[in-house]
């Protein structure tokens, strides 16, 4: 199945590496504009680059997506450079590990708000001519864990926002999915650290996945490009695991 995305401009959040990275690789493949954002300006100036190879017309920018006025300002910012915005994705995470202040305040702030307030702000470009919202949460909303309370507390939160969402904008033509993706491993992200720093922890995951081996970005992103697309025209307001049956064990 061909899917192209040609003139669509979109928009992802903490799109400099990992899923993020991907999902605006496989939008640029597909013929999109690509705008993207993170905080840090390194692996953002990269990606950049690559993304600049494939021929679209790409926006990078710096942004703490934990800051309520710099969303705002990247998302409009990103609108005025592509020509508007008929794709959002929300994918970047605080990683708050801790049953403290600080882990709450970072899964608060970047995982819930962040969308919320990128939602908010592309709202406008989206309704002109219809679009599509993608939040990337995580299969940790759909269970009960004490390894890391808030961040599978707000990722479930992302499930009902993402379904209270779509039948708000459902009139007008605006369709929202959540993504929950299983354990991603790609270079520099928590399994591949885990692979050296927690072994015991990386052993436990990975005898849990059935299929024997962790998940990539491109998993991910592959199904993004098709709720992103005009093949799922009928799709709105589920919440999709990507986790090659990990949650099944």
């Amino acid at each position: 199945m061909q899917i192209s995305l040609a003139g669509r401009n979109a928009v992802v959040t903490g799109g400099s590496r990992g899923i993020g990275r991907s999902i605006a690789l496989a939008f640029a493949g597909a013929g999109a504009n690509v705008s993207i954002c993170a905080r840090g300006e390194k692996a953002l100036r990269e990606t950049e680059r690559e993304l600049q190879r494939t021929g679209v017309k790409v926006h990078a920018a710096v942004c703490d997506l934990a800051d309520a006025a710099a969303v705002e300002r990247y998302v409009n910012a990103a609108a005025q450079a592509l020509g508007g915005i008929e794709i959002l994705v929300n994918n970047a995470s605080g990683f708050g590990t801790t049953d403290d202040e600080a882990g709450w305040a970072a899964c608060i702030d970047v995982d819930l708000l962040a969308s919320v307030r990128a939602s908010r702000a592309a709202l406008p470009y989206l309704e002109r001519a219809g679009g599509a919202i993608l939040h990337i949460s995580s299969i940790s909303g759909f269970r009960a864990s004490d390894r890391m309370i808030a961040y599978g507390t707000l990722k479930a939160a992302l499930f009902r926002y993402a379904a209270s969402q779509a039948l708000s904008l459902a009139a007008r033509k605006i369709r929202v999915n959540c993504i929950a993706p299983g354990s991603i491993e790609f270079p520099g992200g928590t399994w591949d650290r885990a692979k050296t720093q927690d072994p015991k922890l990386y052993q436990r995951i990975l005898g849990s996945i059935r299929f024997g081996r962790f998940g990539t970005p491109e998993e991910v992103a592959n199904l993004a490009l098709f709720l992103a697309s005009d093949k799922a025209s009928w799709i709105t307001g589920q919440t999709i695991a990507v986790d090659g049956g990990q949650m099944l064990a």
